[in-house]
């Protein structure tokens, strides 16, 4: 019973964040964002559309400062694309861009650059959360509003408001799904490939990955690390089946990198096992619809975190509330939800997904 009530309270806990996340995002994210109605738990696929009346109305205009990440990845591309679009959709908002970029010093400089034009607020999402603190203090002491996205600053003071995945609740959806699909099954191999292991979000998602297992008896027998590329993730799974001649199910972190987790799996012909992916992507959705692989579901990690940062950092400059809210203003921190995506719902999903 001990294990039994741990999930539950887990799942619950999940289940309220998303319920909690899910009033604000009606209020001030443009784009519907119930999945019964064609969204993704924080994704949509009609990003640009403000949702609230309140929300929605044209205040005095606002210039929103956006510096994303290079797009070298289908998830990142696809954050920086919605944050455009979420702009877009509202006619008292000027958006301006810095050129995506991996490097910590040059997005400093595009932060002092925000800062010095007194933009009205910036929506941040840092190559590196440390690195980028002291300059995000720097433009909230200059009255300059920050919403910190995906990464976080080392310090509270140095965002107004904050939009995260749930890493830890997608370990959770994962490990979840597998020890449903297993049936109590409880000398199952289980397999996880992680991402890049010296990251939070990685640690994290192995951490909720390995507590759902423990609830319902099982543990993770073989793991290896990649590092969200295809190249990594094909690698690293080379590895792991040669390591493991039986296994039950995999969770690959990441469904970029499951592109060439998959094509190690094809290679070695190995299907014995069922696999779960992460993020959300495209392709994964299109295979797992399409029954033609391993891969069997996928747990969602939001890539509309930054245009739901542009949503409200556009409340939070002109002093609007998230309607659907009691309290006034806008929340400091939203959690967005990790649900699983499978072939019983996957068209609810994937007109939102990106591509890998």
């Amino acid at each position: 019973m001990r294990h039994t009530r741990s999930r539950r309270h887990r799942i619950l806990l999940a289940s309220g964040a998303m319920l909690a996340v899910a009033g604000l995002l009606t209020a001030c994210t443009p784009g519907e964002t119930d999945p019964a109605a064609g969204g993704s738990g924080g994704a949509s696929s009609d990003a640009g559309t403000p949702a609230s009346p309140e929300a929605a109305k044209p205040g005095e205009k606002v210039t929103i400062g956006f510096s994303g990440p290079a797009a070298d990845h289908g998830w990142m591309g696809a954050i920086n694309s919605a944050a455009l679009k979420s702009a877009k959709g509202f006619s008292d908002v000027e958006l301006v861009v810095a050129e995506g970029t991996n490097d910590a010093s040059l997005q400093i400089s595009q932060i002092e650059t925000f800062i010095n034009n007194k933009v009205d607020a910036i929506v941040m999402l840092p190559t590196d959360g440390a690195a980028l603190t002291d300059v995000a203090i720097k433009a909230m002491q200059a009255g300059i509003p920050v919403v910190n996205v995906d990464r976080e600053f080392s310090s509270n003071f140095a965002a107004r408001t904050t939009v995260l995945g749930d890493n830890y609740g997608m370990g959770v959806s994962a490990g979840t799904y597998i020890c449903n699909e297993l049936g109590g099954k409880k000398d199952a191999v289980v397999a996880e490939i992680a991402g890049i292991d010296s990251l939070p979000l990685t640690q994290d998602r192995s951490r909720g990955f390995k507590e759902a297992l423990g609830d319902c008896g099982l543990t993770v027998s073989n793991r290896v690390a990649a590092d969200f590329t295809v190249q990594g993730g094909e690698a690293a799974t080379s590895q792991l089946l040669a390591s493991a001649p039986k296994l039950d199910a995999v969770w690959n972190h990441d469904d970029d990198q499951g592109i060439g987790v998959l094509a190690a799996i094809t290679a070695a012909n190995r299907n014995e096992f069922f696999m779960v992916g992460g993020a959300g992507s495209k392709n994964a959705m299109e295979s797992i619809k399409a029954g033609d692989s391993v891969l069997r579901a996928t747990v969602i990690y939001p890539s509309t975190q930054a245009a739901d940062g542009i949503a409200m950092a556009r409340l939070i400059a002109l002093g609007l509330p998230a309607t659907d809210f009691v309290t006034q203003g806008v929340p400091n921190r939203v959690v967005l939800d990790a649900p699983v995506v499978t072939k019983e719902n996957v068209d609810t999903y994937i007109g939102a997904a990106f591509d890998s």
